[in-house]
Protein backbone atom coordinates (compact mmCIF):
# COMPACT_ATOMS: atom_id res chain seq x y z
CA UNK A 1 0.00 0.00 0.00
CA UNK A 2 1.30 3.36 -0.67
CA UNK A 3 2.10 5.64 2.04
CA UNK A 4 1.19 9.86 1.68
CA UNK A 5 4.56 10.22 2.32
CA UNK A 6 5.77 7.69 -0.21
CA UNK A 7 3.44 9.46 -3.08
CA UNK A 8 5.03 13.11 -1.61
CA UNK A 9 8.57 11.73 -2.19
CA UNK A 10 7.84 10.82 -5.63
CA UNK A 11 6.06 13.78 -6.46
CA UNK A 12 8.70 16.15 -5.07
CA UNK A 13 11.33 13.97 -6.87
CA UNK A 14 9.54 14.48 -10.73
CA UNK A 15 9.27 17.98 -9.75
CA UNK A 16 13.35 18.58 -9.44
CA UNK A 17 13.91 16.09 -12.07
CA UNK A 18 11.00 18.15 -14.42
CA UNK A 19 12.95 21.61 -13.05
CA UNK A 20 15.43 21.95 -15.13
CA UNK A 21 13.79 20.87 -18.35
CA UNK A 22 11.35 23.48 -17.67
CA UNK A 23 14.11 25.84 -16.91
CA UNK A 24 16.22 25.46 -20.46
CA UNK A 25 13.21 26.39 -22.39
CA UNK A 26 13.20 29.68 -21.15
CA UNK A 27 10.48 32.21 -23.25
CA UNK A 28 11.32 34.75 -25.97
CA UNK A 29 10.61 37.61 -23.57
CA UNK A 30 12.72 36.28 -20.99
CA UNK A 31 15.80 35.89 -24.15
CA UNK A 32 15.58 39.60 -25.04
CA UNK A 33 15.29 40.87 -21.57
CA UNK A 34 18.64 39.19 -20.64
CA UNK A 35 20.11 41.01 -23.55
CA UNK A 36 19.02 44.21 -22.68
CA UNK A 37 19.60 44.25 -19.25
CA UNK A 38 23.63 44.64 -19.61
CA UNK A 39 22.49 48.15 -21.65
CA UNK A 40 20.82 49.41 -18.60
CA UNK A 41 23.17 52.10 -16.75
CA UNK A 42 25.68 54.73 -17.13
CA UNK A 43 28.60 52.38 -17.06
CA UNK A 44 26.85 49.06 -18.63
CA UNK A 45 29.24 46.88 -20.65
CA UNK A 46 26.36 45.46 -22.99
CA UNK A 47 26.63 42.52 -25.17
CA UNK A 48 30.14 41.88 -26.66
CA UNK A 49 30.27 40.75 -30.26
CA UNK A 50 33.75 40.00 -29.78
CA UNK A 51 34.08 36.39 -30.27
CA UNK A 52 32.49 33.47 -32.34
CA UNK A 53 30.74 31.54 -28.98
CA UNK A 54 29.87 35.34 -28.18
CA UNK A 55 28.02 35.79 -32.06
CA UNK A 56 26.70 31.72 -31.93
CA UNK A 57 24.93 32.92 -28.62
CA UNK A 58 23.10 35.32 -29.48
CA UNK A 59 22.34 34.91 -33.13
CA UNK A 60 20.64 31.81 -35.57
CA UNK A 61 23.47 29.74 -37.51
CA UNK A 62 23.37 31.14 -40.47
CA UNK A 63 22.87 35.04 -39.78
CA UNK A 64 26.00 33.78 -37.06
CA UNK A 65 27.69 32.75 -40.13
CA UNK A 66 27.83 35.37 -41.90
CA UNK A 67 28.90 38.15 -39.24
CA UNK A 68 31.45 35.76 -37.96
CA UNK A 69 33.32 35.13 -41.14
CA UNK A 70 32.99 38.82 -42.48
CA UNK A 71 34.36 39.50 -39.11
CA UNK A 72 36.95 37.13 -39.80
CA UNK A 73 37.81 38.39 -42.94
CA UNK A 74 37.97 42.35 -42.12
CA UNK A 75 40.52 41.37 -39.13
CA UNK A 76 42.88 39.70 -41.82
CA UNK A 77 42.83 42.67 -43.75
CA UNK A 78 43.24 45.01 -40.53
CA UNK A 79 40.18 46.70 -40.58
CA UNK A 80 36.58 47.22 -39.06
CA UNK A 81 33.60 44.42 -40.81
CA UNK A 82 30.65 45.59 -41.90
CA UNK A 83 29.27 46.06 -38.54
CA UNK A 84 30.59 48.83 -36.96
CA UNK A 85 28.21 49.22 -33.65
CA UNK A 86 26.49 47.54 -31.62
CA UNK A 87 23.17 45.59 -33.53
CA UNK A 88 21.55 45.45 -30.34
CA UNK A 89 21.35 49.30 -30.03
CA UNK A 90 22.08 50.44 -33.28
CA UNK A 91 24.97 52.57 -31.36
CA UNK A 92 28.65 52.47 -30.72
CA UNK A 93 28.38 54.00 -27.45
CA UNK A 94 25.47 54.66 -25.07
CA UNK A 95 23.66 55.52 -21.44
CA UNK A 96 20.54 53.95 -21.17
CA UNK A 97 18.01 53.97 -18.07
CA UNK A 98 15.43 51.64 -19.31
CA UNK A 99 13.72 49.62 -22.20
CA UNK A 100 10.53 48.77 -23.16
CA UNK A 101 10.25 45.74 -24.54
CA UNK A 102 6.96 43.79 -26.01
CA UNK A 103 7.60 40.55 -28.01
CA UNK A 104 4.81 38.87 -30.09
CA UNK A 105 4.97 35.07 -30.29
CA UNK A 106 4.09 34.68 -34.59
CA UNK A 107 4.36 30.99 -34.50
CA UNK A 108 5.60 28.59 -31.77
CA UNK A 109 9.14 28.56 -33.17
CA UNK A 110 8.75 32.19 -33.89
CA UNK A 111 8.44 35.54 -32.48
CA UNK A 112 8.98 39.39 -32.93
CA UNK A 113 10.86 41.76 -30.53
CA UNK A 114 10.11 45.32 -30.06
CA UNK A 115 12.71 47.45 -28.19
CA UNK A 116 11.95 50.89 -27.44
CA UNK A 117 14.51 53.34 -25.50
CA UNK A 118 16.34 56.39 -25.69
CA UNK A 119 20.08 56.49 -25.98
CA UNK A 120 22.09 59.69 -24.86
CA UNK A 121 18.85 61.75 -25.75
CA UNK A 122 17.70 59.93 -28.86
CA UNK A 123 14.40 58.12 -29.01
CA UNK A 124 15.17 54.31 -31.03
CA UNK A 125 13.22 51.35 -31.87
CA UNK A 126 14.93 48.23 -32.61
CA UNK A 127 13.28 45.14 -33.99
CA UNK A 128 14.39 41.81 -33.43
CA UNK A 129 13.12 38.27 -35.49
CA UNK A 130 13.51 35.58 -33.42
CA UNK A 131 13.39 31.94 -33.72
CA UNK A 132 13.38 29.19 -31.42
CA UNK A 133 16.26 26.11 -32.51
CA UNK A 134 15.79 23.21 -30.01
CA UNK A 135 14.80 24.94 -26.57
CA UNK A 136 16.85 28.39 -27.36
CA UNK A 137 16.09 31.46 -28.83
CA UNK A 138 18.13 33.12 -31.11
CA UNK A 139 17.85 36.28 -33.41
CA UNK A 140 17.51 35.76 -37.19
CA UNK A 141 17.55 39.53 -38.54
CA UNK A 142 17.75 42.88 -36.60
CA UNK A 143 15.78 45.91 -38.36
CA UNK A 144 16.40 49.30 -37.51
CA UNK A 145 15.44 53.12 -39.19
CA UNK A 146 18.39 54.75 -40.35
CA UNK A 147 18.13 58.18 -41.62
CA UNK A 148 14.40 57.87 -42.50
CA UNK A 149 15.17 54.05 -44.06
CA UNK A 150 14.72 50.63 -42.70
CA UNK A 151 18.04 48.59 -42.52
CA UNK A 152 18.71 45.51 -41.54
CA UNK A 153 21.38 43.53 -39.59
CA UNK A 154 21.33 40.35 -41.92
CA UNK A 155 20.91 42.59 -45.30
CA UNK A 156 24.68 44.20 -44.23
CA UNK A 157 26.13 40.46 -45.08
CA UNK A 158 24.06 39.85 -47.71
CA UNK A 159 25.06 42.89 -49.60
CA UNK A 160 28.47 42.16 -49.35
Amino acid sequence: MLTRRYVLCAAAALVVVAAPALAADASAQAFVTQIYDAYKGKDSKGRPLDSDRAIRRYFEPALAALMIKDQNAAAKRGEVGALDGDPFIDAQDWEIDAFDIKVVDLTPNKAQATVKFTNLGSARTVVLDLTKIKRDWRISDVTWTRDGKRESLRALFVKK
